[in-house]
């Protein structure tokens, strides 16, 4: 039976409507951040998660940031940056991740990453025979920043790196939650088996790092933690030795530092990687779970 226009159409308009509900809906809802207050023992802090490489289009920031930071007399980062621009810092770094003399990576590696390796390499235009000198972990870290680099992320642009800058401006104090060293000491003592699975696991991912880039920072954007949850976390528990000892281990070790900035009479701004915030294993859940309210900004 053939019906006529109103009853066809009128099906159609009872969608528009609902349709446009939802969009006003959608338009009412708060804005949220990647930033959180957390309250607890008449005092708070801010603890905001940080991508560590950008582009200019991220600036200016939402205000919100830039009030959790004016409100805040002290920032406390993963490292103090200054420790970490050192020239000596950067050339102790680099040492630790160069190969024994004599070692080479192909009686390092197994043959599989060694051949994912090369390609990689030859794909983003990095030299294979600097390469050929360097670590696993530090030849993950390379291949990484230079395929990010490619596609317009500057290290220079991070959040971290804006937040120090402007606490260096400001003359406000930055504290550091672990040292450079430990944090080097993270890869660098990894067995050369854990290290080889770090570096194909990296390699793996290089191939589609700007779509999980974009990915992760289209969630950052909109403060969307489950999805931020969903882009980082994977991969990295595929290896539970790698995920105690890149995340949790760490986040535990922070806790009791994050803890006793509750005790101070000022505010502080808390930056880390994101992936440290989110999951059963982040700060946020420790937080919760020792009784601090979090609210999201």
């Amino acid at each position: 039976m053939i019906r006529p226009r109103r009853q066809l159409f009128a099906p159609r308009f009872a969608l528009v409507l609902l349709a446009l509900a939802a969009v006003v809906r959608l338009a009412a809802a708060p804005q949220r951040n990647f930033l959180w207050k957390a309250s607890g023992h008449g005092t708070s802090i801010y603890l905001a998660g940080s991508i560590h490489m950008l582009t200019p289009d991220f600036y200016p920031l939402n205000p919100v940031f830039e009030h959790a930071f004016t409100d805040s007399d002290l920032l406390v980062e993963e490292v103090d940056l200054a420790e970490m621009m050192g020239p000596e810092v950067q050339m102790k770094t680099l040492m630790r991740g160069m190969l024994p003399s004599g070692q080479t990576l192909d009686k390092v590696l197994s043959p599989a990453t060694l051949t994912l390796m090369n390609k990689t390499a030859a794909e983003v235009g990095a030299p294979v025979e600097a390469l050929q000198r360097l670590k696993p972990w530090m030849i993950a870290l390379t291949l990484e920043g230079l395929e990010l680099h490619k596609a317009g992320f500057d290290p220079e642009l991070g959040l971290d790196k804006h937040f120090y800058d402007r606490a260096r401006g400001d003359g406000k104090p930055v504290q550091g939650l672990e040292t450079v060293d430990f944090q080097i000491s993270r890869l660098d003592e990894m067995t050369l088996e854990q290290q080889d699975r770090l570096l194909a696991q990296s390699l793996k991912e290089i191939g589609t790092e700007k779509a999980n880039v974009t990915k992760l920072t289209d969630a950052w954007k909109t403060g969307d933690a489950a999805a931020v949850e969903r882009v980082v976390l994977p991969d990295l528990k595929e290896d539970p030795v790698l995920y105690k000892r890149l995340l949790v281990e760490r986040n535990q070790n922070w806790l009791p530092k994050i803890e006793a900035l509750f005790s101070r009479k000022g505010k502080s701004l808390v930056l880390v990687g994101a992936a440290h915030l989110v999951g059963p294993d982040g700060l946020l859940a420790m937080l919760k779970t020792k009784g601090y309210t979090i609210e999201q900004q």
